[in-house]
């Protein structure tokens, strides 16, 4: 009798689930969960703790009662899925005590904002792009450390080996030129702060941080771009293609049974 009501349910509650107003919904009290969440560390926020505690509660229950609605509606298939695993897991860390060794959880309260990835359809895509694109990046990475590893050497070899305090800070190990050239790939006070002063001794290093420069920071920076444009691009033609179906073993024989009978005839 339970068993026959729950599965009366499933249908409407699938509707209801699935429909764009409640999703929507969902976005909105997301949204304003992350003010409340940031309101906490303002002055005003202290002021009225009991109260954001208070609707801090309620919005934890609404995030549970839609995953208790989409485990009653998919249930099995509902851990299929890895965007459902992603805000189960950001629900429960919600519901560690708050005090005790676990406390420490209840500061990870503000990754529910995060749950935006898993409603906002667009977002999921960009997430799902920057998934896809992750081997490409690697392979990038994988270059970009070997040009870093070659320069650093390079870099205290050429620069470290003089007495100046300023050499010996940037270039005086390579851990240290490897920081320093991660500082100039990033163009973070380069000139001025590093390359002149080290020209000032050197006056010919500009033939080594030039080439540097644009091949870290503008080459490679436009491989990762170009690289996760393309996976966005391969995610958007397999969305449009559609949807292959295949014949099941009870259609085939469905229609064995048609062909018999049209033979007979």
């Amino acid at each position: 009798m339970c068993m026959s009501f729950v599965k009366s349910l499933v249908s409407p509650l699938k509707t209801l689930v699935e429909a764009k107003y409640f999703n929507n919904f969902i976005v909105a009290v997301i949204l304003f969960n992350a003010f409340t969440l940031g309101l906490e560390t303002t002055q005003l926020g202290k002021s009225n703790a009991a109260t954001l505690h208070i609707i801090d509660f309620v919005i934890l229950l609404v995030f549970t009662i839609e995953l208790v609605l989409k485990l009653v509606v998919y249930r099995g298939q509902f851990f299929k899925s890895g965007w459902n695993w992603f805000d189960f897991i950001i629900v429960a860390i919600s519901w560690a005590p708050t005090s005790g060794a676990l406390s420490v959880l209840r500061a990870f309260r503000i990754l529910r904002v995060l749950r935006l990835f898993s409603v906002v359809p667009q977002m999921r895509r960009v997430i799902g792009a920057l998934g896809h694109s992750l081997p490409g990046m690697a392979s990038v990475i994988g270059v970009l450390g070997i040009i870093f590893y070659v320069s650093a050497v390079l870099a205290t070899k050429l620069f470290g080996q003089h007495p100046d305090a300023n050499m010996q800070e940037w270039f005086g190990s390579i851990g240290a030129s490897a920081y320093t050239l991660f500082q100039i790939m990033t163009l973070e006070s380069w000139s001025m702060g590093i390359v002149r002063p080290t020209m000032e001794l050197f006056p010919e290093s500009w033939l080594f941080f030039v080439p540097f420069i644009i091949i870290t920071s503008f080459a490679v920076l436009n491989l990762f771009i170009g690289i996760i444009v393309d996976a966005m691009q391969v995610m958007h033609e397999e969305e449009g293609k559609p949807e292959q179906t295949f014949a099941t073993k009870e259609d085939i024989l469905r229609l064995e049974a048609k062909l018999d009978a049209l033979l007979k005839k």
